[in-house]
C-alpha cells in the first residue's frame, strides 16, 4: 500500500554547518520566502518552554496566547496553511489555571502548561468537536475524552486546538488528495505552499513544523504519522500497536491503528510518548503493553546511541528518487562515523506480498469499528453507521465529494462480519508475512537493533483533480506488523524536506528513540519552513 492507506534547536555553525551541507541535496536557497515577523518562541522545545516558565519569563497563558496569535497570523491568514480546524475556546482559561497550580504546587511534569494540538479524530469531551474532517459529524462532542486527551490533561498539557487531516484519515477514496477535508479544505505544506503535506495527520505535522504549537498528536494506520513528518520536516513516532490506547479515536483498523507524537525534535517525541503510553481497560490491545511502557523515554536520549549499534539497510526501499538515495548514502556514512555497525543490505523478503491482504483487513475492520464508534455518539449526530455516512455524502455531494468519491467506503460496506473466513485468513497472512517472515526474520538473522530506510520522497504538487501520485515510502512493513517506526529529518531535495525511518520489533521504542536521537544530534538536518509560494526550478 502507499499513501492511500498511509496513504529550542540551536543554530548550526562551524563544523555543524559543514555537516548539514552534506544532508541538503540541491536545496533551492535563493527562493523568495513569505515575509513573516519573528516568532519569539522560535523552535523552542518542551524543555526550553519549561525553563522559561520556571524563570518567570513566560507563563503558560502567555505561551498559549503566542501560539494562538501565530495560528491567526499564519494559518488563517498570511500563508493560509489550513492546518487548524478549531481552537479550544477554553485554552487560555486552562493555561491560567495551570499557572496557578504551578505557583502553588509546582509543575506536574514536563508537559505542564505545554500547548498541544490534536488531530481531529481524537475525542475531546469539551467545547471542541471531533469530526474526522467530515461534515457528517459536524457538531459531534463525545461524552468522554479519548485516552490520549485524558492522559494529556492529566499531565498538565493545554489542549490548544484540533488539526485538519485527510478526511476520514484518508480512507474514503483511492483517488483522494492528502490533507483535504470537507470541513477544513486543503492543508498546505509550509515549505512550499503548492506542495502536499501528506496524510492523514497532515494538519498535525504542518502545525508543528510551522510552529503553531509546541507538539501535536497524529494517528497512523499505514504511514499517516511518518509520511507527514517526512513531508513537513519534523519527527514522527508511530508506536507499537497497544502501547497507546486507541479508545476514543475514530477508527480504521484495530490491528494497525495507533496514535503517536509529531514533534520538531526526538527529545520532544520521547517526552510526549511517556505521557501517552499505558494500560487502558477500554483498549484490549494495551494488555500486551503492560510492563513494556514507561513514563519517561528521555532516559534513552543518548547522543552516542549509534555507537556499537547494528543497523540494517533495507535497500529495497531505495531507487525511487536519486537525490533521496544520495541523502541516504550520506546518512549511512554518518551512522558509520558515529560508530554504528551497518549491515547492508538487509532486505525484508516478504515486502510487497501483503498489500492486498492489508487492504482487505482494513475494509473489514473499518466497517465494524466505525459502526461501533458511530453508535456510541450522541443525538446531535445523525449518522450512526457507515451506510448512513455513505448516504450523507451522496446527499451532500457538492461539498463532501467535489473532487473525489467514496469508493473505499462502498467496498467496506460490502464486507461481512469479522468472523468471516476471508477476513481471518487475510489477517493471519498479514501477521505471518510482516512479522514472523518479515521484520522479525530480518532482525534475528542479522542480529539488528533497527532497520533503516528512506521514509519517503519530497512532497508532490497538490492536485485536487487527479489525487495523489505514487511515490516511494517504507511504512507498510512496520504498519501491518503493528511495530514501531520513527522518522526524523535527513535533509532536503531542493526546498523540500525528507526523512529517514528507523523501525524494528514490537516494543523496541527505547532502542529506536536512542538511535534516532543520536542520528538527529549528529546531522541537525531540520531547517525551518520559509512558506515559499512555489519553487522556481528553471
Amino acid at each position: 500500500m502507499n499513501r492511500r492507506v498511509f496513504l529550542w534547536n540551536s543554530s548550526i555553525s562551524g563544523a555543524g554547518a559543514a555537516l548539514v551541507g552534506r544532508f541538503s541535496q540541491g536545496q533551492n536557497l535563493p527562493g523568495k520566502a513569505n515575509s513573516l515577523r519573528e516568532f519569539e518562541l522560535d523552535e523552542m522545545p518542551i524543555t526550553g518552554l519549561q525553563k522559561a516558565m520556571e524563570r518567570g519569563e513566560y507563563s503558560a497563558r502567555q505561551i498559549t496566547e503566542l501560539y494562538i496569535r501565530r495560528i491567526e497570523e499564519i494559518d488563517g491568514d498570511g500563508p493560509t496553511l489550513r492546518s487548524i480546524l478549531e481552537l479550544n475556546p477554553d485554552a487560555l482559561d486552562i493555561a491560567r489555571d495551570l499557572d496557578r497550580e504551578r505557583k502553588e504546587n509546582g509543575p506536574r511534569g514536563p508537559l505542564h502548561g505545554i500547548p498541544v494540538v490534536l488531530k481531529d479524530n481524537l475525542d475531546t469531551a469539551d467545547r471542541m468537536t471531533t469530526t474526522a474532517g467530515s461534515l457528517a459529524l459536524k457538531g459531534s462532542i463525545p461524552a468522554r475524552d479519548s485516552f490520549v486527551a485524558q492522559r494529556l490533561r492529566s499531565a498538565g498539557a493545554v489542549i490548544l486546538a484540533k488539526a485538519n487531516l485527510s478526511e476520514w484519515a484518508n480512507f474514503r477514496s483511492r483517488r483522494s488528495t492528502s490533507g483535504w477535508s470537507a470541513r477544513g479544505g486543503q492543508c498546505r505544506n509550509p515549505y512550499v505552499l503548492d506542495r502536499n503535506p501528506c496524510g492523514s495527520s497532515s494538519g498535525s505535522a504542518v502545525a508543528v513544523s510551522a510552529q503553531l504549537c509546541s507538539v501535536a498528536i497524529g494517528t497512523e494506520t499505514d504511514g499517516s504519522i511518518v509520511c507527514p513528518a517526512n513531508a513537513n520536516g519534523v519527527v514522527g513516532l508511530k508506536p507499537t500497536v497497544g502501547l497507546v490506547s486507541r479508545a476514543g479515536i475514530i477508527p480504521i483498523s484495530h490491528s494497525q491503528d495507533t496514535a503517536g507524537p509529531i514533534t520538531r525534535t526526538v527529545t520532544d517525541a520521547a517526552v510526549l510518548l511517556g505521557a501517552l503510553s499505558g494500560f487502558d481497560a477500554r483498549d484490549p490491545a494495551t494488555l500486551a503493553g503492560r510492563g513494556r511502557s514507561t513514563e519517561d523515554y528521555t532516559f534513552d536520549l543518548n547522543p552516542e546511541g549509534l555507537k556499537g549499534a547494528r543497523v540494517g539497510i533495507a535497500r529495497q526501499f531505495f531507487g525511487f528518487h536519486e537525490k533521496v538515495d544520495r541523502l541516504m548514502e550520506d546518512s549511512i556514512l554518518e551512522m558509520r562515523r558515529c560508530g554504528a555497525e551497518v549491515i547492508d543490505p538487509t532486505d525484508i523478503p516478504t515486502r510487497g506480498e501483503f498489500g492486498d491482504s492489508e487492504y482487505k483487513v482494513m475494509l473489514f475492520e473499518f466497517k465494524a469499528n466505525l459502526n461501533a464508534y458511530l453508535k456510541g455518539l450522541g443525538p446531535e449526530v445523525s449518522v450512526k453507521s457507515l451506510q448512513e455516512v455513505i448516504a450523507f455524502n451522496e446527499q451532500h455531494r457538492d461539498v463532501e465529494m467535489p473532487y473525489f468519491g467514496q469508493d473505499i467506503f462502498l467496498e467496506a460496506q460490502a464486507k461481512g462480519p469479522l468472523t468471516s473466513e476471508e477476513y481471518l485468513e487475510a489477517l493471519a497472512r498479514n501477521h505471518r508475512l510482516s512479522r514472523i517472515e518479515g521484520i522479525d526474520f530480518v532482525m534475528e538473522r542479522f542480529r539488528l537493533d533497527a532497520i533503516v530506510a528512506p521514509t519517503g520522497g519530497p512532497a508532490w504538487k497538490t492536485d485536487l483533480i487527479n489525487g495523489d501520485p505514487s511515490s516511494g515510502g517504507s511504512s507498510s512493513c512496520a504498519a501491518v506488523a503493528g511495530y514501531p517506526n520513527i522518522s526524523v529529518p535527513v535533509g532536503f531535495v531542493h526546498d523540500l524536506p525528507v526523512g529517514i525511518s528507523f523501525f524494528g520489533r514490537a516494543w523496541s521504542e527505547p532502542t529506536l528513540i536512542k538511535l534516532a536521537y543520536s542520528f538527529e544530534q549528529a546531522t541537525q538536518a531540520r531547517s525551518k519552513p520559509r512558506f515559499l509560494p512555489t519553487m522556481d526550478l528553471y
